[in-house]
């Protein structure tokens, strides 16, 4: 009998939103408006790059990926948001939490495997600009590109298999609005010391990410600084502000969630924040790589009017 009750659990239910009568439309559109965005704002990214020789280097090589995989990490979760955001039944089964947990969580933690790629590149080009063609090949940066993506996908992996194994006996309730590691691990019948162990394996791969981009900003910042004329230094600057912009939108959002350990916040601002760096860091990476960049501005520009771009969409 208690071997059937620790295996009743087959779903859960999300808690976090609001039902349609109690004004879950409201929601819906203005969401759906900013997936639409993030969407189509990443594609013409990726497409622009790809597609404008003038911006084959590095540089926009990691933002094209970057963009790529911001649609997709949007994608593991925005879409069944969408729909708990209209039903009366916010459910998710058991293998749908865990691919929805494991995707969501290897895509971001590939975007930042990148952000520090994106950070060393720009710490060669602007430290060692005189070295910076021969190291940063496009050899070295396929390689990087996919390393990133390995490392991504891999590094949860056991977590999420381990987890699999584990015995739900009920509750199914889960306190958030995307399946995530502590909410599922909360309603796991095993031994709660080791949510306290998960906290803090993830709170050292942010720290470590974060301090290895932070220092490599410090020091371009400070090189920066050091350039005699004002219109060197703001050249050198402009090309790195998008990546400071967007690794402090990604990390800040981050660091708020999962670096609390047993800190708790109410349920609106725990919403509140899961929200930021799931949907609105990807809303509006595409305005920052694309404001004020001039040959990004021309790449998209070019592309709308290309015939190209219709004949993409179309097959």
């Amino acid at each position: 009998m208690e071997s059937e009750n620790l295996s009743a659990v087959t779903g859960f239910i999300f808690i976090g939103f609001p039902r349609p009568r109690e004004g879950g439309l409201l929601y819906f559109f203005p969401l759906l408006f900013i997936y639409t965005f993030i969407v189509i704002g990443n594609l013409m990214i990726f497409f622009a790059v790809r597609l404008d020789t003038r911006l084959h280097n590095p540089m926009y090589n990691f933002i094209s990926i970057f963009s790529f995989l911001e649609m997709w990490y949007t994608t593991a979760t925005i879409p069944k948001m969408l729909s708990n955001l209209i039903s009366s039944q916010k459910t998710i089964s058991f293998t749908g939490c865990l691919l929805q947990m494991y995707f969501f969580h290897s895509l971001g933690n590939t975007e930042g495997a990148l952000l520090t790629v994106m950070a060393v590149d720009r710490y060669i080009a602007i430290c060692n600009p005189l070295h910076y063609p021969i190291t940063m090949t496009p050899q070295l940066c396929t390689q990087l590109s996919a390393g990133s993506c390995i490392y991504g996908f891999l590094i949860f992996l056991p977590e999420i298999v381990w987890i699999s194994t584990l015995p739900f006996c009920g509750p199914n309730q889960i306190h958030q609005i995307f399946c995530d590691f502590t909410p599922l691990l909360n309603l796991a019948c095993t031994d709660t010391s080791v949510i306290l162990v998960q906290d803090v394996v993830h709170a050292l791969g942010i720290l470590i990410t974060g301090l290895i981009i932070s220092l490599s900003y410090i020091r371009i910042i400070v090189v920066i600084l050091g350039i005699p004329s004002a219109e060197g230094r703001k050249k050198a600057f402009s090309t790195c502000a998008a990546h400071i912009a967007v690794f402090l939108l990604f990390f800040g959002s981050v660091a708020l969630m999962y670096l609390r350990f047993s800190a708790t916040y109410t349920p609106f601002w725990d919403n509140t924040i899961a929200l930021t760096f799931s949907v609105l860091a990807p809303f509006f990476n595409p305005i920052i790589y694309s404001l004020r960049n001039k040959d990004m501005e021309d790449a998209i520009k070019k592309l709308l009017c290309s015939p190209k771009v219709f004949n993409i969409f179309s097959m």
